[in-house]
Order: structure tokens, then C-alpha cells, then sequence
């Protein structure tokens, strides 16, 4: 392998995800219900959404403050009147984040450590760094601040995700999973890890101090050792599908359903078989941030990841993936199977 030319982005990266994680755990320790609000898509954002984003964001204006950012949150509903309350706890919060001691791997030129505090307004900006409308050239950073705001608020399986996306191409990924087993033959042990991936440098299981790497291989399952890994909400996945799915492969373990980009995470480690996310939803469009971490996690650890058409993710057509064909990803072996067998229960994503 050539040297690594995204060692600084993946230091930064593992450092921001694990303090953004910090902060969400602290949160969820003490969430109250009065935090949570909803989007104009209906789906619940609680605080640590917003503080989790303003966090990394101001993270990176300090270390790369020429990149852009494609962030999920903005913040125009917090810079109304009646969410005073609501954005004086983001505050708190976030600087008690930023303000945190820093340990091994952190650098105080990213805007982090003692007296480092932030005003509202500087908070504000920092989220709203987040509206960059993406592209197929530059750098760019994407940031889903809580992936699995269901799970988060369920205390199940949710994710804190950041890439950094070069010309279209997501180049280095991490993942926070604060819920996730550390063990997959220890599902009851031990919660909490990091997954990081460089491309062409490989992935690895890190433990939540961002310490400890594991390097990440896909193991070659038999098909009797195959099962999905779909979400939990219908909405994001159509389950009936997926069955027939199951069904034309011959796999009869049941399917894994959590929250969030850790189903990627689990892939990776060998804790499932395939990842397969169908459009439930008519004209709904999967969003960058949702997948360019844990698709890259994927590939680096040895599997393969495309639309179900069979065609490489672009993340380079801005905040979207475009036109919605369904993300799936495996084990390379098994992967012209898969698409074969959702082809067949759907012809209309066979290519003509």
C-alpha cells in the first residue's frame, strides 16, 4: 500500500466522531422530553442532534477551514424567538463537549480544550456550515450528527458518521457506535466502538477512546450463515421485499434489524451477511450523509456495495444519491447472487 495521504483527515475524524459520541451519551444519560423536536419530515431531532453537528462542525472550520460541509441539520428553527430554551441547552452542552480535556490524538488547533468556549451565535454559524449543497469536485465533509434518531431515543442502535468525500469519492469514513456490542460473539458484553476506513488503507474496530484497532476483514460465510441486516422502521426498508429476497437465496436465519449506519459496522465485522435497503417510498432519495461512512467501511474491509442496478454509489451529485435504485452490500463472492435474486422479485432494476 502507498503511504497514507489522509492520515491527519483520519485523526481528526476518529478524534471529532469520539467526543461528538461523549456528548451524545451524556445527553441520552439525561434526556428529557422537552428536548425534542420535530423536522418538517417528521422524524424526531432531539438536542444532541444539533449539539452533536455544531461540535464536529466547529471542529472543522478550526482544522480545515477551507472545506465544505454537507451536514443533515441547519439551523434556522433555533434561531427562532421561542427556541431560547432549547438553544441556551445546545450550548451548554456543546461547549461542555469542545471544553473537554483532551486525551490522546487531539489537538488543540482544532478549536478544542480549556477556554475554548463558544458563543450561541458562533454555534449557530457552525451548524449552518453544514448547507453546502455538495458537487462532483473539491473536498467536501459529510456529517450525520445522530444516524438513528429512533434508536438514540430508544437507547438501541444509533450512529455519530463522518466522511470526507474528494471529487464525488468518499475517501475516509468513521463511524461512532456508543450501543454497539464491542464483541459480536458477546452481544451482552462490553458497549461501545469506532470503526474507521481509509480508502485503500483499510478498516478497522477501534474502542471508544478511538485506542485498540482491530483491522476489519469480511469472512467468506456459507449460505447458511447469511442473514440481513435492514432497519428496524418500515419506512426505510420494505421487509416484505426483503424476504422474498431471502427467500429466492435460500437463507433462513432471521434477519438483523437496528437503527442507523451501524448495520454497516456489523457487515464489516462478519456480524451479518448482507445489507439491503429498498426504497419504501416513492420519490424518496437517500441522502450522502446516510451512507458515505459505512460504504466505504464496507469496501475496505473487503466487501462490495451498489445500487441494486449494480452500479457504483455517487457521492459527488449533491446532498442526495440521486436516483433511488437501493443500496445493497455483501460479501464480494455473494454479491452478483444478491443483485440477481432482487432483480428477479423486481425486474425493473434490471438494466435495460
Amino acid at each position: 500500500m502507498s503511504s497514507n495521504s489522509f492520515a491527519t483527515e483520519k485523526q481528526f475524524a476518529v478524534a471529532a466522531v469520539r467526543r461528538a459520541c461523549s456528548l451524545t451519551a451524556s445527553v441520552f444519560s439525561r434526556l428529557v422530553t422537552a428536548e425534542t423536536v420535530t423536522k418538517n419530515d417528521k422524524s424526531p431531532v432531539t438536542v444532541a442532534d444539533y449539539a452533536a453537528q455544531a461540535l464536529i462542525a466547529h471542529m472543522l472550520a478550526n482544522a480545515f477551514p477551507d472545506d465544505k460541509i454537507v451536514g443533515e441539520e441547519d439551523a434556522s428553527d433555533l434561531r427562532l424567538e421561542s427556541s431560547v430554551p432549547l438553544l441556551d441547552r445546545i450550548v451548554q452542552l456543546t461547549n461542555d463537549a469542545v471544553t473537554a480535556d483532551l486525551i490522546e490524538g487531539d489537538l488543540a488547533s482544532w478549536g478544542i480544550g480549556s477556554g475554548k468556549q463558544q458563543t450561541a451565535h458562533q454555534l449557530l454559524d457552525a451548524i449552518d456550515r453544514g448547507n453546502f449543497e455538495g458537487g462532483p469536485t473539491g473536498r467536501m465533509w459529510t456529517i450525520d450528527p445522530i444516524d438513528g434518531t429512533k434508536g438514540f431515543l430508544r437507547g438501541g442502535q444509533y450512529a455519530v458518521c463522518l466522511a470526507l468525500i474528494v471529487d464525488g469519492e468518499a475517501q475516509v469514513g468513521v463511524l461512532g457506535c456508543p450501543n454497539l456490542p464491542q464483541k459480536v460473539s458477546d452481544p451482552d458484553g462490553p458497549k461501545g466502538c469506532i470503526f474507521a476506513a481509509v480508502r485503500g488503507h483499510g478498516a478497522e474496530q477501534l474502542s471508544m477512546h478511538g485506542m485498540d484497532p482491530t483491522r476489519l476483514a469480511m469472512p467468506h460465510l456459507a449460505k447458511d450463515q447469511l442473514n440481513l441486516l435492514e432497519s428496524v422502521e418500515a419506512a426505510h426498508a420494505d421487509h416484505s421485499f426483503n424476504d422474498q429476497v431471502s427467500s429466492i437465496l435460500g437463507i433462513t436465519r432471521p434477519s438483523t434489524r437496528m437503527d442507523s449506519q451501524a448495520k454497516y459496522a456489523c457487515l464489516a465485522r462478519g456480524d451479518g451477511g448482507i445489507y439491503l435497503r429498498i426504497p419504501s417510498q416513492k420519490g424518496y432519495k437517500e441522502k450522502i450523509w446516510d451512507h458515505a461512512s459505512g460504504s466505504l467501511l464496507v469496501q475496505e474491509a473487503g466487501g462490495a456495495i451498489s445500487n441494486c442496478r449494480g452500479e457504483a454509489l455517487s457521492f459527488g451529485l449533491g446532498r442526495t444519491l440521486g436516483e433511488n435504485y437501493g443500496v445493497m452490500a455483501s460479501g464480494r463472492a455473494v454479491h452478483p447472487s444478491v443483485l440477481a435474486a432482487i432483480q428477479t422479485v423486481r425486474p425493473e432494476f434490471s438494466k435495460l
